[in-house]
Order: structure tokens, then C-alpha cells, then sequence
């Protein structure tokens, strides 16, 4: 097995063990909170009072799609710089 397939592989156990390390130690019983659930509660807990409504509240198909949207547009521009910069390094350095 050469280095770069060591390597791949050694990556794909991190992975696997980041996600699976949690589930095994903390337990069934423990319910997953986000922060935005935690934050919404001390803030009602508190008494504020917002200075102003919102414009426009999507609902949770609406809000659910532009997150993906988002997410999209933001996976398409990172991938264009990639291939900018791996396109500008293939002119300097041409393949063997």
C-alpha cells in the first residue's frame, strides 16, 4: 500500500471514530440540544423584548431550501477557487 493510501485510510478511521466516539460515551438517555434551542430559551427566560418584527419569516420548507441554496452557492464558489488555483499551479508545473 503506498503513503497516500495509508494516509486515505488513516483519515477515514479518524472520521469514523470522531463520529462514532460520542455516541458510544455518551449514552442513549442524553437528549442532543443545539445552541440556537439553549440560546432562544435564556432569551425568552430573560424578558427581552425585540425593537422590531421581521420582514419576511420564511416557513421551515422556504427556510430549509435557502439554507440548501446557500450551501450550494457556497460549495460552487470554494470549488471554482480550487480549480482556479490547482489550473494556475498545472500551467506553472506541467504534468510529466
Amino acid at each position: 500500500m503506498s503513503r497516500f493510501g495509508l494516509t486515505n485510510w488513516l483519515l477515514v478511521l479518524g472520521v469514523v471514530v470522531l463520529a462514532a466516539v460520542p455516541l458510544l460515551f455518551i449514552g442513549s438517555d442524553t437528549e442532543f440540544a443545539g445552541a440556537d434551542g439553549v440560546a432562544v430559551e435564556r432569551i425568552d427566560d430573560s424578558g427581552y423584548q425585540p425593537w422590531f418584527a421581521p420582514v419576511f419569516e420564511p416557513s421551515a420548507e422556504t427556510a430549509s431550501g435557502l439554507f440548501a441554496l446557500q450551501a450550494a452557492l457556497g460549495g460552487a464558489a470554494l470549488g471554482y477557487v480550487f480549480g482556479v488555483a490547482r489550473g494556475r499551479r498545472r500551467r506553472v508545473d506541467p504534468p510529466a
